[in-house]
């Protein structure tokens, strides 16, 4: 995983699976062209597991913007880098006495919106709460871009 600035994300290579193992027994997804695009989690999985069985790396909950993995959970694997990335932990150029907690409590609800497939909500939590929350104008503008399209692929990145 490579950052191309401080709010886009790619691949370094395609992922791979090796296969099924304890603590990495989920679900695995291919896209066209038999790349590794989804990984389910399944109970008792433990994230470091998974990364080692799909070759990801670093941090996949940082990268699906949550905490830790829950059960059922859709992991996805391969960012677009066109499209902007949100950390899930705050903006990179946050300052001290940022509102880290106010800040991941907005982006889990923005996560939970577009999950449930609510574009509307995720624009709403993202003007109301989390546009203000950051500094950089070319990554506001863009991110806006993104929602103002309502590709629910490319919102899923951002902020799930």
């Amino acid at each position: 995983m490579s950052y191309t600035d401080n709010w886009h994300v790619e691949r370094e290579r395609p992922l791979r699976d090796l296969g099924s193992r304890d603590f990495a027994a989920g679900e695995v997804t291919l896209d066209d062209e038999g790349n590794v695009e989804t990984y389910t989690v399944a109970p008792g999985d433990v994230e470091s597991v998974i990364a080692e069985r799909l070759c990801a790396y670093p941090n996949l909950a940082s990268l699906n913007h949550v905490r830790q993995l829950e059960p059922n959970q859709v992991l996805w694997l391969t960012p677009d880098p066109e499209t902007p990335w949100l950390d899930y932990f705050g903006p990179f150029d946050t300052p001290a006495g940022f509102d880290q907690i106010g800040y991941q409590r907005a982006m889990d609800s923005a996560r939970i919106a577009v999950d449930a497939g609510d574009v509307a909500a995720v624009r709403a939590v993202w003007s109301n709460e989390l546009a203000g929350m950051h500094t950089n104008p070319e990554q506001i503008a863009e991110v806006q871009g993104v929602l103002d399209t309502g590709d629910l692929d490319a919102i899923r990145q951002m902020f799930s």
